[in-house]
């Protein structure tokens, strides 16, 4: 019988793109998760030359097997530009290494591959064609963020982004903190970093006073903060959100 390989789940660093992309890799992931990370020959990511950054990175660490030059990196298929419909997703094609009974492995550009990004068809498809799946620890900012807000940790959504015409972001801020009062139930969401502020702002004009919102900034970098309190007293205070710096924002409404 024919063995495959393993497609193993790597997770990202949270800083890529920012200042910090360049501090010990050692620091902000599992040595287990760069060791395995460190062997693998073949890779499927968001983003090729996010991967061979991340990859200069792990060697600092644990060292390549192989020079980087001589790893196989190919892109999961992108939304197409100018027309409806997504490219041609060939899960043959991108699993075809673990069908011949080598380990390959999935990435994003920050964080966990197919949690809040792409990667969840390959997942998926691995999971029909028998080929084992490993998700190596890390860290993922959904998690993370519910964690560090103080609010119900046991019944939690992660919403994704929210619309970004004002209409219809601000009657999708009401339906989830809608959901969240029936349900009890912490919703999680995030924005592009150019538009924290704007997302900021509408969450505090829609959302009744009594409402607890939580905005955690910048995790796991050195200045990485989390501001959890009523929207009443955020409306007091609610201070400026950088631009440069990702963002997940978490409500709880009593």
């Amino acid at each position: 019988m024919k063995v495959s390989g393993t497609l193993y789940l790597v997770p990202n660093a949270l800083d890529g793109g920012t200042t910090e992309a360049g501090v010990d890799l050692g620091d902000r992931l599992p040595l287990g998760t760069l060791r395995v990370a460190a062997r693998l020959a073949g890779w499927v990511a968001e983003n090729a030359k996010a991967t061979r950054a991340f990859l200069k990175r792990v060697d600092a660490v644990c060292p390549l097997a192989r020079p980087i030059q001589e790893i196989a990196i190919v892109e999961l298929p992108r939304p197409a530009k100018g027309r409806a419909g997504s490219a041609p997703f060939d899960a043959d094609r991108l699993l075809a290494p673990a069908v011949g009974g080598s380990d390959l492995g999935l990435i994003s550009e920050a964080g966990l591959a197919a949690v809040a990004d792409p990667g969840a068809l390959l997942v998926a498809a691995a999971h029909h064609a028998g080929i084992r799946v490993v998700a190596l620890p890390g860290a993922s900012s959904i998690t993370l963020a519910v964690a560090a807000s103080g609010l119900n940790g046991q019944s939690f959504a992660f919403v994704g982004y929210l619309p970004i015409e004002a209409g219809a972001r601000a009657a999708r801020i009401r339906e989830l903190e809608s959901a969240s009062r029936r349900l009890a139930q912490t919703q999680v969401m995030i924005e592009t970093p150019y538009r924290n502020a704007a997302l900021l702002a509408a969450l505090l004009a829609e959302l009744q006073p009594a409402t607890t919102l939580a905005v955690s900034l910048g995790l796991t970098l050195a200045g990485e903060s989390t501001r959890s309190d009523t929207v009443e007293r955020w409306r007091l205070d609610p201070g400026t959100l950088p631009a440069d710096v990702p963002a997940v924002f978490s409500l709880l409404a009593r």
